[in-house]
């Protein structure tokens, strides 16, 4: 038997089940993130991709007492850890790539270690329907697409124009300055909005 395999079946502490908490918590940790690293931007299709696939692997992630997570049997377990041995070996490269500011790669490994975590899942809990990344990114990107599509190019802002707002601040006072999409959300009428100046909130990413 690998050495670290026997590692992990030390640390169980006669709980073979412990793993199922232990990636959740770190596809969490992994997943906030990377959250801090893209939400200064605008986040690129494969980056609200990447979100996504980690939040639906976490939705409703079970106990280790819930009926519907099984109990494993040695050969599946070895599986587990093996997973969890991988995952493990991948942190000290996500955790690179995050001070190098490497986004890109940042995602990539990110959807990686989602998979692993959600290969973690499927053992513990084979009846829970998890979606591919692939399925993700496809809806994701029809999304962003359209999204793109509503930006009124004559309303973007040029890096000329901040620079001469940033230069001569008083000159661009009432000016409009944005994409266009705000244009969209004020035509709309919020049912049961109140008529006061908090706006709408929006689902804060956790």
């Amino acid at each position: 038997m690998n050495s670290n395999i026997k590692d992990l079946k030390a640390k169980e502490a006669g709980n073979p089940k412990i793993w199922l908490r232990v990636a959740s918590e770190r596809l969490s940790q992994l997943r906030y993130v990377y959250l801090v690293q893209i939400e200064d931007g605008i986040p690129t299709a494969d980056q609200r991709a990447c979100l996504e696939y980690a939040d639906a692997v976490l939705i409703g992630w079970p106990d280790e007492t819930d009926e519907q997570v099984v109990d494993l049997e040695e050969g599946a377990l070895d599986q587990v850890r093996e997973i969890i041995i991988e995952m493990e070996g991948r942190i000290p490269s996500f955790c690179r790539l995050e001070r190098e500011g490497e986004i890109d790669r940042l995602s990539g490994c990110l959807v990686t270690l989602t998979e692993c975590v959600a290969q973690v899942r499927r053992h513990y809990q084979p009846d829970f329907p998890l979606p591919t990344y692939q399925e993700i990114h496809q809806v994701v990107q029809q999304e962003w697409n359209e999204d793109m599509s509503r930006i009124d190019p004559d309303q973007v802002t040029s890096p000329q124009e901040v620079r001469q707002m940033q230069e001569h601040p008083e000159e661009s006072v009432g000016e409009h300055v944005g994409t266009g999409l705000a244009g969209d959300l004020r035509e709309q009428d919020v049912p049961g909005a109140e008529p006061d100046d908090r706006g709408d909130s929006r689902r804060a990413e956790a």
